[in-house]
């Protein structure tokens, strides 16, 4: 508990009393029959002596009771101011029966085990009276050794009185404490009463029977018609979300796919261009190779002008070449194979022209 109370040489907990260390460790202690029983003497307090505090060994008991029925927020703020009117409190809770209630304000949803249930494990609360009278009494107060009681000023009318708290103020015992606004249990109720099929077809979504929920069986298939319906409803609400969700993926991938094709093919035709356009690449690659070309291998001059090329052409002498009287025998001029050996001669002759001339 040390440990607890105390983090890096700070006390968490500085104010807190032996019932209040019990309060937060385990839940609150019923109270006994035979009243409190205090080793110390009980002497009478006054609003100001509490407000100044009292020893550890003699907190202020501040008595609270109602119904808490469905207890909520608005009632654990009601216990909470009424745990901190003073410096150090002792809070004890009475809870009315189910026999009191259902007698002078009406029919409850929990039981009484399950309201004192509840009060018990609420962090203000170091002890519960079970089955607290609806009018506070004097015996009452002297069996718990109360000194003061809480409870919000506006005056509570039943039971055939105007205010059951008007003896309490007189006698200078009552500390009020603030309504929670916007919460209550007649508030909860009305909410289930109002959204009474909503709630039923949510427990027979559950599991419930038509029986344990009291419906008939009319009411029962036209609540299990409408989950159904609801079913339906959903199903194509989640569909349309779905293909909404798609559809927009798609759009999404497209225009990706839209602007990632115009780069390229916008960085294509600058490569084209650059390589084959007027002053591109190609073009340049191909000046330099002519250049080449024609350093290694210059242009050479027609044949019909020899002498321009003197270095590249020789001269062929009539007696280079074999003449025609050594080529063959000789035959008559006037026989046809004299002719056709002629004819191949000039032929062979002009091929070695040409050849030595190449």
């Amino acid at each position: 508990w040390n440990k607890i109370t105390r983090f890096r040489g700070f006390n968490l907990f500085p104010r807190l009393s032996p019932f209040c260390v019990q309060a937060l460790r385990e839940p609150a202690a019923f109270a006994k029959s035979t009243g409190c029983e205090l080793e110390v003497p009980h002497e009478k307090l006054t609003i100001a002596q509490a407000k100044r505090g009292t020893p550890a060994h003699r907190p202020v008991r501040v008595y609270a009771d109602g119904i808490f029925d469905l207890f909520h927020s608005g009632h654990a703020r009601a216990l909470m101011q009424a745990k901190n009117v003073f410096p150090n409190t002792h809070l004890i809770v009475g809870v009315c029966s189910d026999e009191l209630t259902h007698k002078f304000k009406g029919y409850t949803v929990m039981t009484e085990d399950e309201r004192y249930d509840a009060l018990r494990h609420c962090r203000y609360v170091d002890e519960v009276v079970r089955d607290a009278p609806w009018t506070l009494t004097t015996e009452f107060l002297k069996l718990h050794k109360i000194d003061f009681v809480a409870h919000d000023d506006i005056p509570y009318t039943s039971a055939g009185s105007e205010d059951v708290y008007k003896h309490i103020k007189e006698a200078g015992m009552f500390v009020a404490t603030q309504r929670t606004e916007g919460i209550s249990t007649s508030d909860l109720i009305t909410r289930i009463v109002r959204d009474y099929d909503i709630y039923v077809r949510r427990n027979l979504q559950r599991g419930y029977t038509a029986r344990e929920l009291n419906v008939g069986f009319i009411n029962e298939k036209k609540y299990r018609l409408q989950n159904q319906v609801d079913k339906m409803k959903e199903t194509v609400r989640t569909v349309e979300e779905k293909s909404k969700h798609l559809v927009h993926r798609v759009e999404e991938k497209s225009q990706d796919l839209i602007h990632k094709w115009e780069e390229k093919s916008r960085e294509f035709i600058s490569n084209f261009l650059e390589l084959f356009g007027p002053d591109g690449a190609w073009h340049v690659i191909q000046e330099r190779s002519g250049r080449m070309l024609q350093a290694l291998s210059p242009y050479t001059s027609p044949r019909a002008s020899p002498s321009s090329s003197p270095t590249r052409t020789r001269s062929v002498s009539p007696d280079s070449f074999p003449s025609s009287a050594s080529a063959s025998p000789p035959s008559s001029p006037s026989s046809p194979s004299s002719r056709k050996k002629g004819k191949r001669s000039s032929f062979r002759a002009a091929s070695t022209y040409s050849r030595h001339v190449q």
